[in-house]
């Protein structure tokens, strides 16, 4: 029975896993922000807003967003990754934090778990955006992910957020030092997730630039 629950959970896990990793789509081993062999403007950019906040921009998927200076950006094909770096100086066992960004075509969904820790709908300005959360343990390590979701005609816009916490065994902790990371773990994902919620209130969409009419273009003799 123990054994058939543990299975479940690590299907519930892959489930979540698998339907960010389907919104992610292939990666762009090349950054977007470069110009392209024809010399067009780029197609995202990162300009900064303050000490702590830049903002990013996407005029190939039409969106914009502002998010903290120090997450480290990672360019795809149908999205971005924003890496958040975790401070070492802290005793903590988390193991990973991560936020993407995904659009795809047709109707919203989120990956159909079982364990939804919450399930709400927020507005910000002219915009719904429905979100749920979700908290599971597998063999020590704690997986936490918060999924918003927003639907413009036949455009999905996916936001996801993944955390893995580590056994505390496998960083030897004991003692003060387990409590102190526990708390610390807490603090950091309880941080990262106010940062990616507000990143989520900060999306508005943009417009790309206009293509050039060819009949107006001029060709060479």
């Amino acid at each position: 029975m123990r054994n058939s629950k543990l299975i479940g959970v690590i299907v519930i896990i892959l489930l979540v896993i698998g339907g960010i990793v389907w919104f992610g789509g292939s990666s762009d081993s090349s950054k977007k922000d470069s110009k392209n062999e024809a010399g067009a403007p780029p197609v995202s950019e990162t300009i900064k807003v303050s000490n702590t906040l830049s903002a990013y921009q996407n005029a190939e998927l039409g969106f914009a967003v502002k998010y903290p200076s120090l997450w480290q950006i990672e360019d795809a094909n149908s999205g971005v990754t924003f890496v958040i770096p975790i401070d070492k100086t802290q005793v903590s066992s988390i193991g990973s934090l991560q936020v993407n960004i995904q659009t795809v075509s047709g109707t919203c969904a989120f990956p159909p778990v079982t364990t939804v820790k919450d399930r709400a709908t927020i507005k910000v300005g002219d915009l719904s955006f429905n979100t749920i959360s979700m908290t599971n343990t597998v063999q020590g390590r704690v997986y936490f992910n918060r999924m918003y979701s927003l639907q413009k005609a036949e455009v999905c816009y996916m936001f996801s957020m993944a955390a893995i916490t580590l056994s505390p065994v496998s960083k030897k902790l004991t003692g003060s030092n387990l409590t102190q990371a526990e708390n610390n773990n807490k603090a950091i994902i309880d941080s990262a997730d106010a940062a990616f919620t507000n990143m989520v209130k900060s999306f508005s969409f943009v417009t790309g630039p206009q293509g050039i009419d060819e009949t107006k273009v001029k060709v060479a003799p």
